[in-house]
């Protein structure tokens, strides 16, 4: 089995191959490709594989290249994890919206905005390039703003792209653990769209152990999500909300922390990879050293994650085993299991909702458990959302469907429209203003008129 990276050169493709390297069973990978239009980045991800392939007896092949059309043919899965305009396009995402005193995080609210319309005509081209050159290859898409990206690609690809996320893994699985549950042994009731969802139960032989959870405030406090929103927060949702979901319930505390930061989340990464791709680089290196450079950054990229939230919450530091990998990275090898060798699984995903969740349409992507097979990814049927939570979703993907018609339509008026939808931007001119920012620091959104 063939698969191919696009963004082959991003930080994050060891833990693709790492999870490759450990699965032996029949059918698994055998090559990838890793496609990237920055050729400085894709030999230094490069290396650091080959560091992780050594002793590893037959570790699947790997080849570079930046002919996207070359990097597609023949294969039978695409990870799309590109970022359109780089970590400078992030901390400009930031700096923009903060500046004018809203959030700029890269997938919520104007940053997220602003980081779509870069990607999604890129994204849309790339379905294109896949469905005329590898028509039977499956898309899992890992690029941010996920659900939206998701969305557009659809519209080439139908239910051949499904989106991923870690997020929603890593509540069920610090949720069970709380429990004394077996993740895989339990049913988490997620639903919702991509970085806004919510935990409303968790199932195990038919009986929800979430009340259990709800009614110990101890034990609410004593994971990532209970210290970020507070066990009488909790309690009075009935759920335990996605981690993202902290910058909706407590905006104006987390836009003030992100202000008061020395430097924002974008442009400590920029910098810290920036480092880590010129140390990985450079020329004699020994063998092992890349991988110790990316092991290195990783634990450090890991545990200052949301650290503006966990500073306005008063959470503390992130617990040991919130920094181990696990995430996304077993989920895209879970879901081409299961699709490749036709072995059923249950997993939470971004696909079209059928119109399952109301009051969204067929086409919408959203946030769910899946039935997966050979055939694909199946949503399974939800109970509706309560008002509030409806009331964010379907706003949000009022913005979604906003950027995908600006996306199409090149209009700066649609542009605008997206921002003032958001429930994170509070009036029509910091919109206008936010669209001026943006269009004067991405070359990449000049398709506005």
């Amino acid at each position: 089995m063939r698969l191919t990276i696009l963004g082959g050169g991003g930080f994050r493709v060891p833990l693709v191959y790492g999870a490759l390297l450990g699965d032996r069973a029949q059918g698994r990978v055998r090559h990838v490709t890793l496609y990237d239009e920055d050729p400085g980045r894709l030999a230094a991800m490069a290396r650091v594989l080959t560091d992780q392939a050594a002793g590893v007896p037959d570790a699947p092949a790997v080849t570079a290249t930046g002919d996207l059309d070359e990097a597609l043919r023949g294969t039978d899965f695409v990870f799309s994890a590109i970022r359109v305009g780089g970590l400078d396009g992030r901390a400009a995402d930031e700096r923009v919206a903060l500046d004018l005193g809203v959030l700029g995080q890269e997938t919520v609210g104007a940053g997220g905005i602003a980081y779509g319309l870069r990607t999604v005509p890129v994204a849309r081209e790339i379905a294109r390039r896949v469905a005329r050159t590898a028509p039977d290859a499956w898309v899992i898409n890992f690029t941010n703003p996920a659900g939206l990206v998701t969305e557009a690609m659809a519209e080439e690809l139908g239910d051949r792209v499904i989106g991923i996320c870690d997020s929603p893994v890593g509540l069920g699985r610090r949720i069970a653990r709380l429990l004394g549950v077996r993740p895989e042994e339990a049913w988490i009731d997620y639903v919702g769209l991509n970085h806004l969802g919510w935990v409303r139960g968790l199932r195990v032989r038919g009986r929800d152990e979430l009340p259990r959870l709800l009614a110990d405030a101890a034990a609410l406090e004593s994971f990532e999500e209970g210290r970020l929103f507070g066990a009488d927060w909790l309690r009075a949702l009935g759920a335990i909300p996605n981690e993202y979901l902290h910058y909706y319930y407590f905006n104006r505390e987390t836009v003030r922390a992100y202000q008061e930061a020395k430097q924002t989340r974008g442009a400590f990464l920029r910098d810290q990879q920036a480092a880590f791709y010129a140390e990985a680089g450079r020329p004699g290196l020994p063998p092992g050293a890349a991988l110790a450079a990316w092991d290195r950054t990783r634990a450090e990229r890991e545990a200052t994650y949301m650290a503006e939230n966990r500073e306005a919450a008063g959470a503390g530091e992130r617990e040991a085993s919130d920094l181990e990998s696990g995430g996304y990275e077993r989920v895209a090898l879970a879901l081409m299991r299961a699709i490749a060798r036709d072995e059923r699984a249950t997993l939470i995903l971004n696909v079209r909702g059928r119109g399952l969740l109301a009051p969204l349409d067929a086409d919408a992507v959203i946030e769910v458990p899946c039935l997966v097979d050979a055939s694909g990814a199946r949503p399974v049927a939800v109970d509706p959302l309560p008002y509030h939570a409806a009331g964010l979703v379907t706003s949000v993907k009022a913005v979604e469907r906003a950027v995908l018609e600006a996306a199409a339509s090149g209009s700066r008026a649609d542009a605008v429209t997206a921002f003032a939808l958001h429930p994170l931007v509070d009036s029509v001119a910091v919109a206008r203003r936010l669209v001026e920012g943006y269009t004067a620091a991405h070359p990449g959104l000049s398709y506005l008129r």
